[in-house]
């Protein structure tokens, strides 16, 4: 299979990458941090030289960047499964938060997903095949002191993950949102918070690669994955 997954230099994204090459597939990445993807993409080649990892720096926070990420995409490969991951957080309440936050968040968290897919879907209609997983939160369920409008972006990335599923179900493609908790990234190192109690990002990359495994009748709509103690 051709794997195209954002946001895949670190954290989350790169455990994915990770689990999809360990199973002999293909990658296809993109982060906007240049030398952390190129050092990714190298670590994950050298680890699984039998497997393809192609790779190409963008900010997928602005719509032209996302469109050349995906004609750079389309001219390698149909892909098999998209793993929308771009986005970042930024703390903040609504009544203060710095003007434009909000944009910004919608930018990397929401529009990132909505470009990129539209721009992919083409040609994975056209294979009439295919799976689509939106890296939401538990912020896309549930609101939480200082979410702001990070909260609002995801919860919107959940409401085009729950719409894009029903256009697509008779379409071959399946649609799954992916709401983790708590999971040790770059983000938690230095929060005084003990990795015994949060997630590995291993665990949502375990799930994802075991959610493209099922039946081609068969489809996690939704995952949730929080720590065994519960939310921070």
């Amino acid at each position: 299979m051709n794997i195209i997954i954002t946001g895949a230099s670190k954290g989350i994204g790169f455990a994915i990458a990770n689990a999809f090459a360990a199973a002999g597939h293909n990658l296809y990445l993109t982060s906007k941090t240049p030398a952390d993807l190129a050092n990714a993409a190298e670590a994950i080649q050298k680890a699984y030289p039998s497997i393809k990892v192609e790779f190409v720096h963008a900010d997928l926070s602005i719509k032209e960047q996302v469109h050349c990420f995906s004609e750079w995409v389309l001219a390698r490969t149909t892909p098999d499964v998209l793993v929308n991951n771009a986005g970042y957080f930024l703390p903040g309440q609504l009544q203060d938060e710095a003007d434009g936050q909000l944009e910004a968040q919608l930018n990397a968290n929401l529009f990132s997903a909505y470009h990129l897919t539209r721009d992919l879907l083409p040609a994975m209609m056209e294979a009439k095949k295919g799976h689509i997983f939106n890296i939401c939160s538990i912020a896309s369920l549930q609101a939480y002191p200082h979410g702001g409008s990070y909260s609002i972006s995801k919860y919107a990335l959940l409401g085009f993950s729950t719409n894009l599923r029903l256009e697509l179900k008779d379409k071959g493609i399946k649609v799954t949102a992916v709401c983790p908790g708590a999971t040790f990234t770059n983000s938690w190192k230095g929060s005084g918070v003990s990795e015994e109690r949060i997630m590995e990002a291993d665990d949502i990359a375990k799930m994802i690669y075991a959610a493209t495994q099922l039946s081609p009748q068969a489809v996690v709509e939704d995952m949730v994955l929080r720590p065994q103690l519960g939310d921070l």
